[in-house]
């Protein structure tokens, strides 16, 4: 038997951050390389926010705060879920963590046991699945890449069992852009509210990226009955460029806010305490650098969409959120580079690394092996640049 646990054994490294880190060293190599693999905006963090933390540091918000996080910062984060999403929350109902994902591990952790089933749609964020596992639930896998993206609530129907404790969704999601419309929630509602002891986790990071004027909705703004069977998680992260200020929050029925702030008292104790409070600043500020952000996001997906959509065997939904692009290119499966052959997303993306100094993340990552996907938090020179370069990849191909 060795050193490390069945439990650390099982977990993959996260593919997003393994392609991502492969690019770099490549760069560093002195290589021309083209990455779409960003999970992060390329924007800098508005400079209202960063002077609020210098500000923060200088009057000596240093130390310690309350596990959970610091009260101005709940009470900020509960004024954003009444102004802008319609919700009540007491601050007894909020948890700071150092990131959405921490969020999403220490709910995970407080609510499942062994054998505990979690329903996730493919194509799902990568540590979805992996932090299921940590938990030793059991994920349970419902299609939707046939359905452009779209829940099918009878297919859902069919996956629930009487082990079923968890859905999660992602609107705007990560990796596909799909925004869930306003009657797949209610149609999911309705679903939740008839079963015993079945939860949502309700992931919105990318709540303020979306397009074409469309209206994010929570499942939570759907009744107080559905908002009690709701775990809401968000942060800081991709709305004001702040990923590395690590600071994600979540609003949950007081019972599992509780159990949660218990856990990360033992785990991380608080958020770095000037992020918080900058943080502060951030949601009741407004900035033009980031209304720029999302008008650059929004001019970058049409260019993408259109480029690629022009490329052979790109089969592409175009994306409604988020700053993701996630194409099926199993046309190509069964084509060789040389005498390389491509049988899955892997092999595609790593060929065009390898070949072409262009690096995306393969669909399997996210649970769909026809599909890459393509982050377009990168400049218009380099989108067009890469998209380029992977067509002629694509045309060498035999």
């Amino acid at each position: 038997m060795g050193i490390l646990s069945k439990r650390i054994m099982n977990v993959k490294p996260s593919a997003t951050l393994a392609i991502t880190a492969k690019a770099k060293v490549m760069k560093k190599q002195g290589m021309d390389v083209i990455s779409f693999g960003a999970g992060e905006p390329d924007f800098d963090t508005p400079d209202y926010i960063k002077e609020a933390a210098c500000q923060s540091i200088k009057k000596g918000e240093t130390k310690y705060t309350p596990a959970s996080g610091v009260p101005d910062l709940k009470k900020a984060f509960a004024e954003k879920l009444k102004t802008e999403n319609d919700l009540e929350y007491a601050e007894e109902n909020i948890i700071i963590s150092c990131g959405a994902k921490h969020s999403l591990y220490n709910i995970i952790q407080c609510l499942i046991n062994p054998g505990d089933e979690v329903i996730l749609f493919s194509p799902y964020w990568v540590s979805y699945l992996e932090q299921v596992n940590l938990a030793s639930g059991v994920p349970v896998i419902v299609k939707t890449e046939d359905n452009e993206f779209k829940i099918d609530i009878k297919r859902l129907k069919k996956k629930i069992s009487s082990k079923t404790r968890l859905i999660i969704i992602n609107s705007p999601q990560n990796p596909s852009g799909c925004i869930y419309d306003a009657s797949t929630l209610e149609q999911l509602k309705d679903l939740v509210l008839s079963k015993k002891d079945l939860y949502v986790i309700s992931d919105e990071i990318y709540e303020k990226i979306i397009f074409d004027d469309q209206k994010h909705i929570s499942i939570a703004q759907l009744g107080r009955d559905i908002q009690d069977r709701t775990i809401l998680v968000n942060g800081m992260s991709k709305t004001y460029a702040m990923t590395g200020w690590r600071i994600g929050f979540l609003a949950a029925p007081k019972e599992i806010a509780s159990a949660i702030s218990r856990l990360q008292s033992h785990s991380t104790s608080n958020p770095t305490t000037f992020c918080q409070m900058a943080s502060i600043t951030a949601l009741r500020g407004r900035s033009s650098q980031i209304d720029k952000m999302l008008q650059a996001f929004s001019e970058r997906r049409e260019i993408i969409f259109t480029k690629l959509s022009s490329i052979k065997g790109f089969q592409t939904v175009k994306p409604q959120g988020a700053f993701y692009i996630f194409p099926k290119i199993s046309y190509y499966f069964g084509k060789k580079f040389e005498n390389k052959k491509i049988d899955s997303s892997l092999t595609f993306s790593d060929l065009l690394l390898e070949k072409a100094n262009v690096a995306l993340v393969p669909g399997s990552a996210f649970g769909c092996d026809e599909f890459v996907r393509l982050s377009f938090a990168i400049s218009v020179d380099q989108i067009n640049k890469g998209l380029d370069r992977i067509k002629e990849f694509c045309q060498s191909l035999k």
